[in-house]
């Protein structure tokens, strides 16, 4: 017997998926947020040799970088109970997504402010700026608009990887399209629909990043 196709738990269903989306997003935005605000001052740090800060992000960045994704949420979910730590299935997930960019991103923008020539930093101090006064107007901007583009790529593969949320009763994206899956056994049709949004998704994301990029660190109009 051929298989018949029936959208019709899509649309029946919609609301749902598009609350899944909508904490996908809001996910992605919280994570990416706070994640380069933690990755500036780890790259600062790194770069710049600060006493035991860097070394801090050193040890932080070996055990994000070489431990999957899955695993950091689990141990944040189910470990971090057993300290006395309770969090919920979307806490957990925010503060996983946190973590992980925020290393990852640590390595990207510290590969910026290594790019920025020696002679810019002299020349803010012949002009009497201290560490911090040539970091904020001399050193970050052009050391953001160097990585911009892979960093946009490391949010876009964050935001994908939040996926992985939904074993822990996030409700996001895969958590709706499972969800509907079980009740409605129309597995090609949400699984379908589910990438498509995905990759609607990681479309928009990127515009919307390559568009503040433009605004606020290159400084031009779209």
């Amino acid at each position: 017997m051929a298989y018949q196709f029936s959208f019709e738990a899509i649309a029946s269903n919609w609301e749902l998926l598009a609350r899944g989306v909508a904490l996908t997003v809001v996910l992605t935005a919280i994570g990416s947020f706070v994640g380069i605000i933690i990755g500036t001052v780890g790259a600062v740090s790194r770069a710049w040799t600060l006493p035991l800060l860097s070394q801090v992000f050193t040890v932080y960045i070996e055990c994000v970088r070489n431990t999957p994704f899955l695993v950091q949420l689990y141990f944040i979910f189910f470990g971090l109970p057993a300290l006395g730590v309770k969090l919920n299935g979307w806490e957990a997930s925010v503060l996983t997504m946190v973590i992980n960019l925020g290393a990852y991103s640590t390595e990207i923008i510290r590969a910026g402010v290594m790019s920025i020539p020696k002679g810019l930093l002299e020349a803010a101090e012949s002009l009497a700026m201290n560490r911090w006064q040539a970091l904020r107007y001399v050193v970050l901007r052009p050391a953001l608009k160097n990585v911009w583009p892979a960093l946009c790529s490391q949010i876009v593969i964050v935001m994908l990887g939040s996926s992985v949320c939904s074993q822990i009763a996030a409700q996001e994206l895969t958590y709706a399209a499972n969800l509907i899956q079980t009740q409605t056994f129309r597995a090609f049709e949400i699984y379908l629909t589910s990438t498509l949004l995905y990759l609607m998704l990681a479309v928009l994301v990127r515009k919307c990043l390559n568009q503040i990029g433009m605004r606020f660190i290159e400084r031009r109009k779209a």
